[in-house]
């Protein structure tokens, strides 16, 4: 009954709107344009159906057993401590490092450097199973690293000719020795004398040092304060290692030759580390000489002088050669060992006989070779000792004396030493040694020029 009448009451409805509809499109004023009465009549144009091909593709079936799902539970994902743990930061570390002072210890400069006296103590002990502290020098240098809270992790020291000694702390404190492996490099140079050796040396980029060895080997032939005019040219060929671009201990001079008043004086050093040196003058065979220090620094000439320990003036009857603590101590000339033992203030010494009438001393060694014995005969460039203080000295350093009959003699003027050693040269060897120094000294000094012409261009 009640949808009849909701029915009835839609119907109603709809005959009155339609009604309206017409009445007010009868009643209204304006006819409606053709054109949009043109445009209600169009219909769109019906829709092609679908083509269908037909193909031998099969539908497949799914049977009951395709649809059915099988629920395997997966196991968990375990994870282990050890994947959980953060990563470990290393601890932020701090260098420390320095030059050993004079008369400092190495204690004295791991306790400025912040280090408890356990540390120490262990550091010393490692560090002094590779090498012997008492030949710490001033020069020496000293790196620590260590944490923020002043653990030390890592001690090194660096002594000389580039080697390294580094004690590691881990579990246990260990140490070792650490050494470069340098490449031995020929440089040459020429240099133009204008007020002394040292200076022409300095102004040409050449070590200075080299100064030392031209006085030692020249010193009793050529008068430098008188022969020396001004202008004239000096030509040196030298050796040096080379561990990159850093140089690993001292250069050493394999050839020199210096034009004064219309002679050459030439000088060649054999690459054999014997230190035994040839002088030639004009071409010809001199004298051969032999340093007793290879490389060291003439540090008191013969003649009278202030004591260094007592402080009066007094004769010194010798030259001294200033170098490090175990330095080789070589014999300057052929001869047979006199004496071996302590003198006095001289400390350890070694005398050599050159023959009846001259003998040469080496004062102030540390060492001895265990294989040198009195009676011995060595040859120049043998080692017969090590720099060292003992005696009265100040420091680790060579007294040399020269002695004839007796008496003592200028060790750079005397001629005796280069006689004992001209009976033992072999002078087809030796100008042969001067034609390849001459050759190699050219070579280099032509590759010198074409190198810096290439940079100035």
């Amino acid at each position: 009954m009640k949808i009849r009448t909701v029915l009835a009451a839609v119907a109603v409805a709809g005959a009155f709107s339609v009604t309206a509809i017409a009445i007010s499109g009868v009643l209204s004023k304006e006819p409606v344009p053709p054109a949009i009465a043109e445009a209600t009549l169009w219909t769109p144009d019906p829709l092609a159906p679908p083509r269908i091909t037909e193909t031998n593709s099969v539908r497949p079936t799914l049977a009951q057993a395709d649809i059915a799902f099988e629920f395997r539970p997966r196991p968990l994902l375990t994870v282990s401590p050890a994947d959980t743990s953060l990563p470990s930061i290393e601890p932020q570390l701090v260098t420390w490092s320095r030059e050993i002072a004079s008369g400092e210890t190495l204690d004295a400069v791991l306790s400025d450097a912040g280090l408890d006296a356990s540390d120490r103590a262990e550091i010393a002990l490692a560090i002094g199973a590779e090498y012997d502290l008492r030949r710490l020098r001033p020069g020496h240098i000293i790196t620590v690293v260590s944490t923020t809270d002043d653990n030390p992790r890592r001690v090194e020291l660096a002594v000389d000719d580039g080697v390294r000694i580094e004690a590691v702390f881990g579990e246990q404190l260990a140490a070792r020795v650490l050494e470069p492996d340098p490449e031995l490099v020929t440089f040459a140079g020429e240099a133009v004398i204008e007020s002394s050796i040292f200076a022409a040396l300095d102004t040409a980029d050449i070590p200075a040092r080299f100064a030392v060895d031209l006085a030692q080997m020249l010193g009793g032939t050529v008068d430098f304060r008188r022969d020396l005019a001004g202008g004239e040219t000096m030509r040196l060929l030298w050796r040096e290692a080379r561990d990159g671009n850093k140089r690993i201990g001292q250069p050493e001079l394999a050839f020199a030759a210096l034009d004064i008043d219309g002679s050459v004086y030439e000088i060649v050093w054999p690459n054999d580390g014997s230190g035994q040196a040839t002088i030639y003058v004009d071409g010809e065979v001199l004298r051969v000489f032999a340093q007793p220090v290879e490389g060291a620094r003439l540090s008191s000439v013969f003649g009278r002088r202030t004591h260094p320990v007592y402080g009066n003036v007094r004769m010194h009857t010798g030259v001294d050669f200033a170098a490090a603590r175990g330095t080789p101590v070589q014999a300057t000339a052929p001869g047979r060992v006199r004496f071996i033992g302590r003198r006095g203030g001289y400390g350890r010494v070694v005398e050599i006989a050159h023959g009846s009438d001259t003998l040469t001393r080496y004062a102030h060694l540390s060492a001895v070779p265990d294989g040198l014995t009195q009676g011995q005969r060595v040859m120049a460039g043998d080692m017969i000792g090590r720099v060292g203080a003992t005696g009265t000295a100040t420091g680790p350093n060579l007294h040399y004396e020269v002695l004839v009959d007796g008496r003592p003699t200028d060790p750079l003027s005397d001629d005796r030493l280069a006689e004992a050693a001209e009976r033992e040269a072999d002078d087809t060897a030796a100008l042969e040694r001067l034609r390849e120094a001459r050759s190699l000294l050219a070579e280099r000094l032509a590759s010198e020029f074409a190198q810096t012409t290439t940079e100035r261009l």
